[in-house]
């Protein structure tokens, strides 16, 4: 077991949380402690990692087509220890330090391969808005959480490492989506914490050559620490074109990003879209990558990658730390937002929510 706990006696009714309330409007407030269901265990939270889609809800009030129409508590990126088991005896037993996968797969209407759990129609994730009432997230002093989502940390991983678990496995899934990656040259576009973490990820595949690219240095940076052989700025088109990677992973987010992505790729080879596109069409260079035979391959969230993910960064055969470049209290919240905001000078941001030592 990591990092020792003391068990509170009795878990309180409630405690702090970081909530948004609509566009701008970011509050660090006391929320209730739900009674846990029999299948459902209390977790007492100690890193929760700000992503991309708890800045939009901050920023803007909604994280793509899913608007706030009511508070929520953000957050999907957490480990803590467990301070009360489930009641039906599923999931781990209290004082076991963990890590979470946000997701529940549910019904809804369309269909999906069944081994992919991702695709469902009804799935739901933490601290997301996409269905009312919202699913609220885990940034909280205490989550109540269903047993199945919960995955026991093995012996010597740090919470604070796993913290990055979640992230980890999307990027994971990502390059997973591209099949089998040793001894080939990869591109990755975006190097901010998803694209860094694929650099990682890549590295120990064996990738041959792993070429990073961002429009700032210090994502090039964080690139360069994880694994990434050679870095590229976003504007150097001509470089990016002359890689011909088999692989790019684009985890930029933008149109810009995937042109860069289609011109970087050799003729019949994959780019795996993984960074979110703004809703609504999008313009691309879908000419050149028709005669180019390009497969152009969507990415979305993970399976059961997360366990690999943290058996690889237990023992030590995934080298990610570095993209940890920050550690707020919770008290501070604001302003590791406001941090995680700035892609210039940061990578994962994470928030600490142990209580200050006495």
């Amino acid at each position: 077991m990591t990092g020792a706990t003391i068990l509170p006696a009795v878990v309180p009714v409630a405690g702090p949380a970081v909530v948004a309330h609509g566009a701008g409007d970011l509050r660090i407030e006391q929320v209730p402690v739900p009674v846990p269901g029999p299948d459902e265990a209390v977790v007492e939270v100690a890193f929760g990692g700000i992503c991309g889609s708890d800045l939009h809800y901050w920023l803007h009030g909604a994280a793509g087509e899913s608007v706030l129409k009511a508070p929520m508590v953000l957050g999907h990126e957490i480990v803590g220890t467990v301070v009360r088991a489930a009641a039906d005896g599923t999931g781990p037993a209290a004082g076991t330090p963990v890590a979470v996968h946000p997701a529940t797969p549910g019904d809804g209407p369309g269909r999906f391969p069944a081994e992919r759990p991702n695709l469902s129609p009804g799935c739901t994730y933490l601290g997301s808005a996409a269905r009312f009432p919202h699913t609220d997230g885990a940034f909280s002093r205490y989550a109540v959480l269903p047993a199945r989502m919960l995955r026991a940390l093995p012996a010597g991983l740090e919470l604070r490492r796993a913290a990055l678990a979640e992230p980890t496995a999307v990027a994971w899934h990502a390059v997973g989506r591209a099949g089998d990656v040793a001894g080939k040259t990869v591109l990755v576009i975006g190097s901010g914490p998803i694209g860094a973490l694929a650099v990682a990820v890549l590295k120990r595949a064996g990738a041959a050559r792993i070429v990073a690219v961002d429009m700032h240095e210090k994502p090039l940076e964080i690139a360069r620490a994880v694994g990434a052989d050679d870095l590229l700025h976003g504007t150097d088109t001509a470089a990016i074109e002359a890689v011909e990677a088999d692989v790019v992973i684009e985890s930029s987010g933008s149109h810009h990003g995937l042109a860069s992505a289609v011109r970087g790729a050799v003729r019949g080879g994959k780019v795996i879209m993984v960074g979110l596109l703004p809703t609504g069409p999008q313009p691309v260079l879908i000419s050149l990558a028709i005669t180019r035979e390009l497969d152009l391959i969507g990415s979305f969230r993970f399976n059961d990658e997360i366990d690999h993910v943290i058996t690889a960064l237990a023992d030590g055969t995934l080298a990610a730390d570095p993209v940890i470049t920050h550690t707020y209290r919770l008290e501070d919240g604001l302003a590791a937002f406001a941090t995680a905001r700035d892609a210039a000078t940061s990578g994962k941001v994470l928030l600490d929510f142990r209580p200050k030592p006495e």
